[in-house]
């Protein structure tokens, strides 16, 4: 397959077991962890946990990225679209209270292929906000929960963390797409049914972006339309340079909080500092995989 599924559209040629272009991957699932995760917001977690399939690579390249075992080493096991589905029965019989889809951009064909049939808990595509709008049409009905990220407003930051000068504007047509397929946020005791959540991680020193990208949703979205996550987990990885070798300040997370209430941001969810640690990260050893 000659592959555009990014805002990259690098056309490479992606085969069933062969990869190719900015994400390296084949077109055939590569995962490198499904089970139970307890670490994302209240209403996506709940009390029984998410079902999370860890996918391996990314469109992004995130010099920030406290997963670059999969995206950037693209460690995991290539895996069939049957299998898949599996994988995602097996998630519900443990009692996930949905379906949570890390990364899942590269793969979405054989994802959508193995949501052919609904399953009796919600979908989530839990992504970097990069994506085209092409793509997450064909997932419509199939995806009942968007979880993407809004990392910068504007292209200079994109361009020197993630290598993706036009992510604001890519990001920002997603995210409308997002909504125009769910609406309004549906929740039922205390779990997202239906709807968008906009996360943004504070980064250290670039305040200036946080506020412009709560601008950016205060004024797209009314109040009760998304929900939104401030995000305190920034932890600096091993080679990270400048501002970036540091973790974020009190003061800085202090005055993103206030930012947030100050532009008439109230549904959603606000990260503690203390979650700015490495061991929240999950072990990619191919549970519930093989």
């Amino acid at each position: 397959m000659i592959c555009n599924l990014c805002p990259r559209r690098c056309g490479a040629a992606r085969t069933e077991d062969a990869g190719g272009g900015f994400c390296g991957m084949p077109l055939g699932p590569v995962v490198a962890r499904a089970g139970l995760h307890h670490w994302e917001e209240p209403c996506i977690s709940g009390s029984r946990g998410s079902g999370a399939v860890f996918f391996s690579g990314c469109v992004l390249g995130c010099v920030f990225c406290q997963n670059g075992k999969i995206s950037r080493e693209r460690w995991g096991k290539t895996i069939t679209a049957a299998r898949l589905r599996e994988i995602f029965e097996e998630l519900v019989a443990q009692g996930a209270h949905n379906i949570n889809l890390v990364s899942p951009t590269p793969y979405a064909l054989a994802i959508r292929e193995a949501l052919a049939e609904p399953l009796p808990v919600p979908v989530v595509w839990n992504t970097g906000g990069y994506e085209r709008v092409e793509t997450l049409r064909a997932m419509e009905g199939r995806v009942q929960v968007w979880l993407p990220d809004l990392k910068y407003a504007g292209a200079g930051l994109a361009a020197r963390y993630s290598g993706a000068a036009d992510y604001f504007e890519a990001a920002a047509a997603a995210i409308r797409e997002m909504f125009r397929q769910t609406g309004p946020w549906v929740m039922e005791d205390g779990l997202l049914k239906r709807g968008v959540i906009i996360r943004h991680l504070l980064l250290p020193g670039a305040l200036d972006n946080a506020k412009a990208v709560m601008d950016w949703v205060a004024e797209t979205f009314r109040p009760g339309e998304v929900l939104f996550s401030l995000m305190a987990q920034y932890t600096p990885q091993p080679g990270a340079e400048g501002l970036l070798r540091r973790r974020v300040t009190g003061a800085e997370y202090r005055a993103a909080l206030a930012y947030m209430e100050n532009v008439g941001i109230t549904g959603g969810y606000c990260q503690d500092l203390s979650s700015a640690r490495a061991e929240y990260t999950p072990d990619f050893d191919l549970t519930g995989v093989e």
